[in-house]
Parts: structure tokens; sequence; C-alpha cells
């Protein structure tokens, strides 16, 4: 062991140690222990979410997947990427707004009671023993992780000394400081996180010579191993969808709502919304190269296969830096390290917190002093721990499937409900109690009985690959779908909320709205321009690089040129879609009927342009969704101008029509194809309607 690496990776330990320490006479309390006393600043709230949500998942996990399997894994990075920012865009504010307004709820267990004023403690109960059961499964992932990663540092040591020093380590910390010390902890460690997730991919490049060549090796690994795919369609729909719903799981995750709700003000949460979503995006982005990029780098090396390709991060860094660099070799180590502690932190005080405030000072009453309940729950973290420490006794166990089946069971069992109970004022108790029963039932009987751990080792599928159902289905879709239904339904047949409840549900509601961010036509404007300037930009790109500057081609043909000129293609239609999106969504906030219906199709022709964008010219799907995009965006476009028409603005007419007549003429004349004509049409027609807009304000 270099002696450098060693005094580093103690260094990190230190740290953490001392931020436990230093909060321990500062969280004597239990609003202070478990929820910061609602002071949390929006910085330390968005990192510290997302770090407790990527656990060693993301070094781990995630990469070793895409190691084996390929491209098709990463539709799990690419939900996870979207449920974070709209679970920060829908439920994080009224979520803060309401468990305050809810009689101060300080858990989430606590929020669902006091929303529904379960007096019989039933809901608490029943939320409670769903947390401890996933909550130590949780746990017991980050064990896994830590005890592999310690291992490694630590080779001439046995997996469970290590795996127990890594779980007394966290266990230390989140019992001296609490909430806290948990949120600062995991601000560094979000940052160390960060860091490691981006060099480590950059240093393969540089390894390999160059993008082009790494993407160039990832080919030909494809071209031999047909379990490894570079299509991202190539895993069909069923696996994308069930990629996809991982998103869904964040509507459902107690310890990250518990950061929405210690945010000092609700006014906060946009800057932590666009803090969380860019580390996110980068971190995820990041993961997935370096399952792939690893693998291109592995073979060259003559690594490949691993023993366990969840220990693709360690074999890089060990290969590459732990004698050549040690001191660096020790900060991507923290940086693993980090990823796993700043989740089984955030999940073993939650757990404790269910069962100390929720459970057991519900039924004892409030006599109890704060001081002795924040004894009882650090008591309980250790119970906790013990008992994930047990399960995590296998060195063989997957860290990928421990962790899919906790962010499941967590998803189906509180994500329906969660939104329900913050946007539907119809929801009761009784439907609460039904909800979060089938979600749970569901995840469980799913896993269990269509489980396909005998289906793979028959068919010789790596146990690495996530553990997806027979079915191929992802138990979080059916669970969260069944458990949403069961809300409704029950909540419908049986007798309404009363009056105190609705009460207090519109006065949230009429808050969260006062408060709103008003979308309307500088939204649209500003939208609308960058979605123009990524369009022309990225499809000019595209076109001149491939030698043929006329626009004598498709666009389908632009999204195959491969290289340098594909991302630009991609950034044209893909990320321009996005943005068409938004400068519909803009115009569908006018106070105009015929500006909202063109806006709501333009929303609708930005969605079916993305696809378009994602989706190789190989498959008709291409060009159903490509015609799809003009003609929905070509009626939207000629409504809007209709509207632009009535309020007589000719400038914006006229402009509108003479770009229609160019492009027609090119078209005519043989400069240009159909295709190509019609988008650059419509995409300049948007831009003078969305110019228009901005120069209304200014």
């Amino acid at each position: 062991m270099e002696p450098l690496l060693l005094a580093t990776f103690i260094a990190y330990f230190v740290l953490v140690l001392g931020i436990g320490a230093y909060f321990y006479n500062r969280s004597a309390k239990m609003d202070e222990y478990f929820i910061a006393n609602r002071q949390l600043n929006p910085y330390v709230a968005a990192l510290s979410a997302q770090a407790s949500d990527m656990s060693g998942w993301l070094l781990m996990g995630l990469p070793g997947s895409i190691l084996v399997a390929g491209v098709g894994e990463i539709w799990v990075g690419i939900g996870l990427a979207i449920g974070t920012y709209l679970a920060w865009l829908i439920i994080a504010k009224r979520l803060r707004i309401y468990s305050e307004k809810a009689n101060n709820s300080i858990t989430i267990s606590e929020y669902f009671s006091n929303r529904f004023k379960d007096d019989s403690g039933a809901l608490r109960v029943l939320c409670g023993i769903v947390l401890l059961i996933f909550f130590t499964f949780y746990v017991a992932s980050a064990f896994v992780s830590g005890g592999k990663i310690l291992q490694a540092i630590f080779p001439d040591s046995g997996y469970l000394v290590m795996m127990l020093a890594c779980a007394a380590i966290i266990v230390i910390y989140t019992f001296l400081g609490g909430f806290k010390a948990v949120c600062w902890t995991d601000f560094f460690q979000g940052m160390l996180m960060f860091v490691a997730v981006i060099i480590v991919p950059l240093a393969l490049i540089g390894e390999l010579g160059g993008f082009d060549e790494a993407m160039n090796a990832i080919q030909s690994i494809a071209g031999t191993d047909s379990k490894f795919n570079v299509d991202f369609l190539t895993c069909g729909w069923i696996a994308i969808l069930s990629g996809l719903a991982w998103g869904l799981g964040y509507f459902g995750m107690p310890h990250i709502q518990i950061r929405y709700m210690a945010i000092k003000n609700s006014a906060d949460i946009r800057i932590s919304r666009r803090v969380a979503t860019l580390w996110v995006v980068i971190a995820l982005a990041c993961a997935c190269l370096i399952g792939l990029i690893g693998r291109a780098w592995l073979t060259a090396e003559g690594l490949y296969p691993l023993d366990n390709p969840e220990n693709i991060l360690i074999v890089i860094v060990n290969e590459m830096w732990s004698t050549a660099i040690p001191v660096f070799a020790g900060l991507i180590f923290a940086g693993i390290m980090a990823a796993v502690m700043s989740t089984a932190d955030s999940q073993l005080l939650v757990a404790a917190s269910s069962v100390s405030n929720d459970i057991y000072k519900h039924f004892k009453g409030d006599g109890i002093s704060d001081e002795r309940l924040v004894w009882i729950s650090r008591g309980i973290i250790i119970v906790i721990a013990i008992i994930a420490a047990l399960i995590a006794l296998n060195p063989d166990s997957s860290i990928m499937n421990l962790v899919s089946f906790a962010w499941a069971g967590f998803g189906a069992a509180f994500g329906p409900l969660m939104i329900l109970s913050l946007f539907w004022k119809r929801t009761n108790k009784a439907g609460a109690m039904a909800g979060i029963i089938a979600g749970f039932l569901t995840t469980v009987l799913w896993n269990t009985f269509l489980g396909s751990c005998i289906i793979a080792k028959i068919l010789g599928i790596d146990s690495f690959v996530i553990d997806t159902p027979v079915t191929g289905v992802y138990e979080l879709l059916p669970g969260f779908i069944i458990a949403f239904l069961a809300v409704v339904i029950v909540s419908l047949i049986t007798s309404k909320p009363g009056a105190e409840i609705t009460k207090i549900f519109d006065e949230v509601d009429a808050e969260c709205k006062a408060t709103a961010k008003h979308y309307g036509n500088m939204f649209a404007a500003k939208a609308g321009i960058v979605a123009a300037i990524l369009f022309f930009g990225g499809l000019l790109v595209s076109v001149c690089s491939n030698g043929c500057c006329d626009c004598c081609t498709t666009i389908g043909d632009l999204l195959v040129a491969g290289g340098f000129p594909m991302g630009a293609a991609f950034v044209g239609v893909f990320i321009g879609g996005f943005c068409v999106v938004l400068f519909g969504f803009g115009l569908s906030r006018s106070n105009q009927y015929l500006m909202q219906l063109g806006g709501y199709l333009t929303l609708f022709a930005g969605i079916f342009m993305m696809l378009a964008g994602f989706i190789d010219q190989g498959y008709d799907v291409h060009f159903i969704l490509r015609n799809c995009a003009l003609l929905i965006g070509a009626v939207a476009l000629l409504i809007v101008i209709v509207q632009q028409f009535m309020d007589r603005k000719m400038v914006t007419v006229g402009l509108c029509g003479v770009a229609t007549l160019i492009f027609a003429a090119l078209w005519i004349v043989g400069t240009v194809e159909l295709s190509v004509g019609v988008a650059l049409g419509l995409m300049t027609c948007l831009t003078i309607v969305a110019f228009r807009q901005f120069g209304e304000k200014y």
C-alpha cells in the first residue's frame, strides 16, 4: 500500500468524523437532529439530496451493468435524470410548504399522518414498516460497496473486516451529528464524487488516444460480443420503459424528500433544482462513460472480463494511479467511498426517525423529551446497521440488484401517494393506506415470483445486469401504476376528507399559486431563440461536415453522420426539440385561445422532434416521428400566425410568409429536399415569432 494513498484516504475519514463531532452538541432537539430546523441553504440541500440519492450505485452498480450489457443500460440514467428534475419541479416546493403547515411535520411518515389527520397511528406504523424494510436493503447495498472498496485499498484484509469498518464509520458520524452533519458531509462528498466521476472517463479517453478512437473500440467490441450493444433501441421497448421508470422513484424517496422539507425558504427551491439537475446530468453521463469507455480500456489492456464488473472503477484506479499518482488515487477512492457513505448515512437517519418520532413518540405521548428521543434514534441507527451488515455478509451480493429492489419499493409505496396528497384534495386516509399497501405488495410479489435469477442462469446472462423480472418489466412500473389506482379508487369509494383537512389543502394550494413563477411570452421567446440557435447551428455543422452544404439531403441522413457531425445533429434536433417544447409551453400560457392551441401543438411537435433526433434513421419509427413533428409543427405555426394576423402584427405575418415562399422555391428548384425545406421554414418562422415576443418586452 502506497503511504501517500493511505494518508489521503485516512484524511478523508478524519474530515467526515470531524464534521459529525462538530454537530454533536448542536443536534439535541428532534427538529434539529432530523431536519436541521428547516434552515438548510439551497446549495447544501441540492448536493446533499443528490449525493444521498446516488450511493455506490453511481460509481459501481451503473458502470458495472453498462460494462456488461452496453448502451441499453443507459436508459436507467436517462430516467433518473428526468426524474430528478421533475421531482424538484413538481413536489419539492409544495412539500416544503405543506409539511410545515401540517403541524410542522419533520418526517415523511409524520407528514402523511398529519396530512390525513390519522389519530390512530395506523398510517405511521405502516410507513415505518415499509421504511425499515426497504432502507435495510438500501443500507446493505452501501455496506457491500464500502466493503469492496476498502478491500481493494487494503488487499491483505478480508471483505468481512472491511465491510464492518465501513459500517462503523458511517454509523459513528450519523450517530453523533444527525441531519445537519449528514447534509454537510454529503455536500462535501457530493463535490468529491463529482470530481471523481468527471476525471476518470476523461483519463480513459486520453489513454485510448482520443474520443473517436474510444468510440471505434467500443464499436468493435459490439461486433464480437452479442450481449454488449451500442444501440439505444436494441434492448427493446420494454427495457426502455423499465429504465425510464426508474425516474418515478424520486417521487417516493424519503431520504431525498426530507431535503425538500429542510430548505430554509421555499423560494430557494428554484436554485436547488438547477444545481441538483446539473449535478445529476453530468454525474450520470460520466458514470455511463466509465462503463462504456472502461470496457474498451479494459479490453485493450487485457483485463476483461472482471471477476466482478461492479469493481470496474476500483480496477481502473488501481491500474492507472495507485502507484504512479498515489495521492490522486486516494482522492478517487475517497470519492467512491463518498458515494457510498452519503447515501447510507441519510437512510439510517430517516429509518431511525420513522421509528423514534413516528412510532415510539406517537404511542408513548408528547411528554418524552427531545433529548431522550434523539438517543433512542441513535440506538435504532445501530440496530438497523447491524441488520444491514448481516445482509451484506455475502461479498458476491449485487449492488445493482439490492438498490433496484429498494428503489422500486419506495417509489411504488410512497410515490403515487406523495403526488396525490399534494395535488388532489379528495385523497383521504383510506386511499393513502391502500396505496402504500398496494405499492409495497406489488413490488415484493413481482420481484419474488417473477424474478429472473433462474432464467438468467439458464440463458447465460450475467447476474450483474439489472435483475429484471421474467416479463422484462421493472417492478417499480407496475407497482407505481397499481398504487396510484388504489389511492384514487379507494379515496373515491370512501368518505370525503374533513373540513379541516381540505382547509389546509386550500391554504397550501393558494400559497403555491401565489408564489408560482409565471411562464408566458418572455419564457416562450427565450426558449424559441435558443431552439433556433441550436437547430440551425447543429444542422449547419453536421451538413457542412458531410460535404453537402447545398442541403440536398434529408433530415434522417443528417442523423447517421457519425462522430462529431452526429453529435452536432443530435444537439440540433434533440436538444433543439426540447427547447421547442419549452417554447410551446410558454405559448400555451397565453390568454388568447389560438395562441394556447398553437402552443400545445408546438409542444407536441417538439416532443416528436426530440424522439426523431434520438432514434436512428435505420428505424421506420424515425421517419414516422419526423413527419409527425413537421406536420404538427406546420399546423401549430399556422395557428400562431393567424393569431398574429388577427392582432394586426403584419410585420411578423409578412416575414413568416416571405420565409415560407423562399424555402418553397428552394424545394421546387431542387436545392433542398422537401423535409429539410419544411424543417428550415418552420424553424425560421418560429424564430420570427420568438423575436416578436421578445421585442414586445423591450
